[in-house]
């Protein structure tokens, strides 16, 4: 026997119009973000993490950001090692629309995808930030009309760490060209045209090399290659040599590689500080003055 004769809670209609209304509200107040699922290139069995990440898609959803006076987390942080963002943020997203969206899409019967997962990334275009998911709540509000029609997703700023990103979109990929540990190698000579994001094969005599093509420098004399993710197909460390050509995988170009060097913004950053430091302007980056001579600077 029902607990009230008068009202009857979570009736399938009360429930797609109260679903209906937040899909609407998040339409309205939401921003528009990009869902970017992370594939799992190769799993480590020993600590069940995974050592290897691509993310080659991405879904355009409508989500709300519970954030008002800005990003939560701890903030800019000045540590002996750089300047560390710690943003997070926390986003809702209609359960309904997610499924429609981003789960009908990644689902498989090895895996069923039935919510946002932690790992994933969210792309904020308000901020041109990626944020990866660290939490996901899926009761909360609880149990409106018997109904749970959110997801509640707690996200902090994404840390790149050499993944592979092809998700088609510029500003999303564009962190593997500015982040990623980039050697540039200058040919002196090519046939055909090599394309963006194409692997590229070196064989050598006794290994080959495969890397991936991030950004292309044409404005000199001679075309530059900048190289990410590559390495040797044995296992082994090696480098790129000139003894052999490059060989584009998708474009079939190819080039006869004459010098090579990295591309690494840090140590433009430290050549930099040691430049102005040995010009006598070392105040003007740190600032030596002591606000408590009775106790820490």
């Amino acid at each position: 026997m029902p607990t009230n004769l008068y009202f009857t809670q979570g009736k399938t209609s009360e429930q797609n119009l109260y679903e209906d209304l937040i899909i609407e509200s998040l339409k309205i107040y939401g921003q528009e973000v990009y869902y970017i699922p992370r594939e799992i290139v190769k799993r480590d069995t020993i600590f069940d993490d995974d050592s290897v990440s691509r993310f080659d898609r991405a879904y355009q959803i409508e989500m709300y950001i519970e954030n008002i006076e800005g990003f939560d987390g701890d903030g800019d942080l000045f540590t002996k090692f750089g300047v560390e963002i710690r943003d997070a943020c926390t986003f809702v997203v209609s359960r309904r629309r997610f499924l429609n969206r981003v789960a009908v899409y990644e689902n498989d019967d090895n895996e069923p995808y039935y919510r946002p997962r932690e790992g994933d990334l969210i792309f904020l275009k308000l901020s041109g930030s990626i944020f990866e998911i660290t939490k996901v709540e899926d009761e909360s509000p609880f149990y409106q009309l018997k109904d749970l029609p959110t997801f509640r997703i707690r996200a902090e700023l994404f840390e790149y760490n050499d993944e592979d990103f092809d998700t088609g979109r510029f500003d999303v990929d564009v962190v593997e060209q500015r982040q990623a540990y980039v050697q540039i190698v200058t040919l002196s000579s090519s046939t055909g045209t090599f394309e963006i994001n194409e692997s590229v094969t070196q064989v050598n005599a006794n290994f080959t090399m495969k890397g991936e093509v991030v950004e292309i420098d044409n404005s000199g004399t001679d075309l530059k290659l900048h190289l990410a993710h590559y390495g040797a197909t044995d296992g082994e460390y090696h480098s790129w040599t000139t003894t052999a050509d490059i060989t584009g995988d998708e474009s079939s170009a190819v080039g006869t590689p004459s010098s090579f060097e990295e591309d690494l913004p840090v140590e433009a950053m430290n050549d930099n500080f040691n430049t102005t430091s040995q010009g006598g302007d070392i105040d003007f980056i740190v600032d030596f003055d002591e606000s408590n001579p009775f106790g820490e600077p």
